[in-house]
């Protein structure tokens, strides 16, 4: 093994699907323990007898969807309708809107495509500075990850085996704070601009909730059907699926029947990636928790740390690093599993190791070398990736201190459970 890990590093640098480099680690290691290579294909069948895992495709559609629909243009609309009106209003309407988006297609480039279209020039005419725009719009898609149904809260609660329910709940405290601290940044930012967006109207509120009649009902409908015990996860991931195809495709008809194929092949690219690493990545951990290495961790960590606070602020620091180089799916279904029971032994809840996890890697999105929503945004508003990366920072600060807070403040992520 000594002399594979730098070749599987070097392969890594070299762009080599990571899938690829976790399975030939996973074959080794288990060729090497003359243990039979079959039980790699026994994850990938174990994976597929989990019933949870059906709620990660049916969400992910239903989020590519809603964004080839008209549904990112009535939210914005709705959004600015409610608050609108107050100071930086369009600057918070991209916030908020962002993040609800977010949540539902569990990809935060998606959001900046879908919805930089309409809020980026918007913003433009209405006197925001042009780095400002840039470093809002690419830092807001990544903000619905800690809201439900957001896809790496549900792959966080398979790998780490918590109820997926506490963690939608863990996630509303910490996902709102995140939204303030961008949204008092903004105000303050913007305090020049003193003309609100719009004037506070009922008629206009009313005319947008309209308008988004169909929209309304979907945090309703997967929120209330869980928590009322009326749908368990997946049976509202397809409900949630179900809906949004019959009211888009049947009834707004704003997507084309022939546009499904494109739609489900886009949307499940996502998904076959996901499931190749998750299948490859248990069948790696399970040889090292056979070979201790979990215990080992927790050794090293206790040699360096002794309490709970001293262990929070490693992790921490450990996952700003990984963040950088790592995408958010791959960094859970590697690194949970180990990190989890030396967690546990510091009296860290799974819960809020969660929501650390996933509020410090999402950090990640605006982070060289991988930052992929920097990329996505120099593609689609076709500047310079470093210029992007700037506009981004005084947002990453932000984020950062709102992450610092909910890592040392647990209450955020329990309060609720």
């Amino acid at each position: 093994m000594s002399w594979l890990t730098p070749v599987l590093v070097l392969l890594a640098i070299l762009g080599a699907p990571l899938f690829a480099l976790i399975a030939a680690s996973a074959l080794w290691s288990f060729y090497q323990a003359d243990i039979d290579l079959q039980v790699v294909a026994i994850e990938f069948w174990g994976i597929a007898e989990m019933p949870i895992l059906l709620a990660i495709p049916l969400f992910t559609f239903a989020g590519y969807l809603l964004s080839e629909s008209q549904a990112p243009q009535r939210l914005v609309r709705l959004t600015t309708a409610l608050i609108g009106w107050m100071p930086a209003g369009l600057a918070i309407v991209a916030l908020a809107a962002c993040a609800f988006f977010t949540a539902f297609t569990g990809a935060s480039g998606v959001t900046i495509v879908a919805l930089g279209a309409i809020l980026f020039p918007a913003m433009q005419q209405a006197g925001y500075g042009d780095r400002f725009n840039l470093g809002l719009v690419t830092s807001a898609g990544s903000l619905g990850l800690l809201f439900a149904p957001s896809l790496p809260l549900i792959l966080y609660g398979v790998v780490a085996e918590v109820p997926i329910d506490q963690l939608f709940l863990a996630g509303l405290l910490p996902g709102f704070l995140m939204l303030l601290v961008l949204s008092a940044y903004s105000v303050w930012q913007n305090r020049a601009i003193r003309t609100p967006l719009a004037d506070f109207s009922w008629r206009e509120v009313w005319a947008a909730s309209r308008a988004a009649c169909w929209e309304i009902p979907l945090p309703i409908v997967v929120l209330g059907g869980i928590y009322s015990g009326t749908f368990a996860i997946s049976e509202a991931a397809a409900v949630t699926a179900a809906y949004v195809l019959l009211v888009d495709v049947l009834i707004l008809r704003e997507v084309k029947l022939r546009e499904l194929p494109r739609i489900m092949r886009e949307s499940m690219i996502l998904v076959g990636g996901i499931m190749i690493i998750l299948g490859v990545s248990r069948a790696s951990t399970n040889y090292m928790i056979d070979a201790g290495v979990p215990q080992q961790l927790l050794a090293w960590v206790s040699g360096m740390v002794d309490s709970p606070l001293a262990f929070l602020l490693m992790l921490l620091l450990f996952l700003l690093v990984l963040g950088a180089i790592l995408d958010i799916f791959s960094a859970i279904v590697l690194v949970v599993p180990l990190i989890l029971p030396v967690a546990q032994q510091f009296g860290v809840h799974p819960a809020h190791l969660g929501i650390v996890f996933l509020a410090t890697m999402q950090l990640g999105y605006l982070t060289p070398p991988v930052g992929l929503n920097l990329f996505i945004a120099a593609y689609r508003f076709e500047r310079p990736i470093g210029e992007i990366y700037l506009a981004t920072l005084p947002f990453f600060v932000a984020l950062l201190l709102s992450v610092a807070l909910i890592t040392f403040w647990p209450w955020l992520s329990l309060a609720l459970l």
